[in-house]
């Protein structure tokens, strides 16, 4: 028999995903973009994230926090990542000058709606592939390896560059992420939050910052949100740096503020 703990849990459940549901079948959605800023001129923007939005019926967003968790198991989760990806190439495609990257998880390169929105996008546009960046978490990448590698290789022939999300916060096999190449390693925000005043914090992101360098990636840093933080990372080789200190995610962007980055980032991603 179901304890009263694990009923309220599934109810809790079911509801969220009802809200999701309804979220997604009403189109209530928005994608929020926060620039990725570089190191070196913090007034210079590399890319902007995406980040999903879904409204409840009084048009409030319903954090994220709230239906990830519940929702990454399910096929829901699919096609919050497939509104996601809808979305970020509709900006591509209204904004060609820009840098987008858009979160997904590995196992929508399963999902053939996903898989058939971005593949449709490349036939029709193919140069939206050079501006896109798909970001996939390190817990995610070791669900379904294997396919996730070669569908990797396909889509690095289009010209799309791969990210390595909350690098540092997870478990992955350094074999594992050596086969796969990501072009980008987003240190996790837990390894950024107060860096300048942290002896045990600096090892930890130094060491993050090593490996992701010793393999190749560009070093991007999450979660910055004060100045010291900033200049420690300037200092020990963060590429680039995203977080509210340069920015919050906006669903009005002004993207005439965007300017084609510096070559380091473009021969890093290329």
């Amino acid at each position: 028999m179901a304890s009263p703990l694990d009923v309220a849990v599934s109810a809790e459940d079911r509801e969220t995903m009802a809200r999701v549901t309804g979220a997604l079948r009403d189109r209530r959605m928005r994608l929020a973009f926060q620039p990725v800023v570089y190191a070196a001129d913090t007034a210079v923007i590399g890319f902007y994230e995406g980040f999903i939005r879904l409204l409840n019926e009084r048009d409030q967003v319903i954090p994220a926090r709230d239906f990830m968790a519940t929702v990454e198991q399910h096929e829901l989760g699919r096609q919050i990542d497939c509104a996601a990806l809808q979305m970020g190439l509709m900006a591509l495609q209204r904004n060609p000058q820009i840098r987008v990257s858009i979160n997904m998880s590995a196992r929508s390169v399963g999902y053939r709606p996903w898989v058939q929105v971005l593949r449709k996008a490349l036939r029709d546009t193919p140069r939206l592939a050079h501006n896109l960046i798909l970001e996939i978490t390190e817990p995610s990448i070791l669900q379904v390896p294997d396919v996730l590698k070669s569908f990797m290789e396909e889509m690095r022939n289009h010209g799309i560059v791969f990210a390595l999300d909350d690098f540092g916060a997870g478990i992955t096999s350094l074999r594992l992420l050596r086969e796969m190449r990501f072009e980008i390693a987003k240190i996790d925000g837990s390894l950024v939050k107060n860096v300048d005043t942290s002896a045990d914090g600096q090892a930890i992101a130094r060491a993050a910052i090593a490996v992701a360098q010793e393999m190749n990636m560009y070093v991007v840093a999450e979660a910055v949100e004060t100045e010291g933080e900033a200049n420690w990372l300037r200092d020990a080789g963060v590429g680039c740096m995203q977080g509210y200190l340069f920015g919050p995610p906006t669903v009005t962007p002004d993207f005439r503020a965007f300017r084609h980055g510096r070559p380091n980032l473009a021969e890093q991603t290329a």
